[in-house]
């Protein structure tokens, strides 16, 4: 996808990540993608995930409303000085790999930072720093504290 990609899960810091990658794509008048990725289950012998169907998609179609109205905030309040064109997804997988392959041919990924200190980031990873590490582009990480 070209353009700037953004990872948006809900939480205050992935919301702290959107409003700078929308500000970024109106400076740069690129096109901005808000990813959601609903959390597969990975396996504990192979790492691939594993997707169970939650029979209508309910969850991933929530996901995406909420980052819907979250996105719509934002780009209301920035429209007048920034217009941007937006596209909003929600997709099954494990959220690294997902915007990894989203950023494939992107300008830009943009992720917010949790964080975690060393023990929980090693207990349970850290999308930030898998994504910094592994991307192809250049990777913007919103600190934990606001800080762009």
């Amino acid at each position: 996808m070209p353009g700037i990609i953004v990872g948006f899960d809900g939480s205050d810091h992935s919301q702290r990540a959107l409003e700078w990658a929308a500000r970024e794509a109106g400076l740069r008048r690129a096109p901005l993608t808000v990813l959601t990725v609903h959390q597969a289950a990975v396996g504990g012998w192979t790492g691939t995930p594993l997707v169970y169907p939650v029979g209508d998609g309910s969850t991933a179609q929530e996901a995406r409303e909420l980052a819907q109205r979250e996105t719509d905030k934002v780009i209301a309040g920035i429209a007048g000085r920034h217009p941007v064109e937006v596209t909003v997804r929600a997709v099954d997988g494990v959220p690294g790999e997902v915007l990894l392959h989203a950023a494939d041919s992107a300008e830009l990924l943009v992720v917010g930072s949790r964080g975690a200190g060393g023990l929980a980031r090693a207990l349970m990873g850290s999308v930030s720093t898998y994504v910094t590490h592994h991307a192809k582009c250049p990777v913007v990480v919103i600190p934990d504290d606001g800080r762009p």
